[in-house]
């Protein structure tokens, strides 16, 4: 059996290239060595935590873990609240409200969209971030995902027009904001994610036999 080899010294080589390209990045502009450091925290986190969209939503068919879609659910409550806030707070104070032009009616484009990505996460083994994830631990699999992945992305950039066109701009647009307020629309969003917090709790517990 192979001893496995000491990456320390790897590992301090990296952080200090790390560190470089930061300084390089700050003298170009101070934002782009923050979204660096910020890149590079996020995929620490998501390679250490196994954080996987995919998992969240093939695994409780397949297996009956729950641990993954509890933690998505609980960032997307997380995201909702930190959101609404910054969104208020340009409203509140007459400021342009940021994403509000990105707001893209349900359609048809939703549904066919959501279901050949999903097809493609569970066949690939990985959403964006766990095809990232994975590239970064060497996995030559999804290193031939990600170059589909940006082929299709680029593909489906170039034909936005038409989807956008034919598809999405026919149908209304909903902003909950508009319908409930503010603190109406957290407080739907809120009791929505709670209500399916609550759902996949009790199915990770029949799956599991803690009934």
């Amino acid at each position: 059996m192979k001893s496995k080899k000491n990456q320390v010294f790897y590992a301090i080589v990296v952080i200090i290239l790390a560190i470089l390209f930061a300084v390089y990045l700050f003298t170009i502009s101070p934002l782009l060595s923050f979204f660096w450091f910020s890149g590079l925290f996020v995929g620490f986190i998501l390679q250490k935590s196994r954080f996987c969209f995919v998992a969240a939503l093939r695994d409780p068919y397949l297996i009956g873990g729950v641990d993954l879609t509890k933690a998505v659910l609980i960032a997307l409550a997380i995201t909702t609240i930190g959101f609404t806030i910054i969104k208020y707070w340009l409203v509140i104070n007459n400021e342009p409200l940021i994403g509000l032009n990105y707001i893209t009616p349900i359609s048809l484009a939703t549904v066919i969209g959501g279901f050949l990505f999903g097809i493609g996460m569970v066949l690939a083994g990985g959403c964006s971030s766990g095809t990232l994830m994975r590239v970064g631990e060497g996995f030559q699999l999804q290193l031939i995902v990600l170059i589909f992945f940006i082929i299709g992305s680029t593909l489906g950039a170039h034909d936005f027009g038409w989807w956008k066109n034919t598809l999405m701009s026919c149908n209304k647009t909903i902003f909950l904001p508009d319908f409930f307020g503010w603190l109406g629309a957290l407080a739907l969003q809120l009791s929505i994610i709670a209500l399916l917090y609550i759902f996949i709790s009790k199915w990770g517990d029949k799956n599991t036999g803690k009934y």
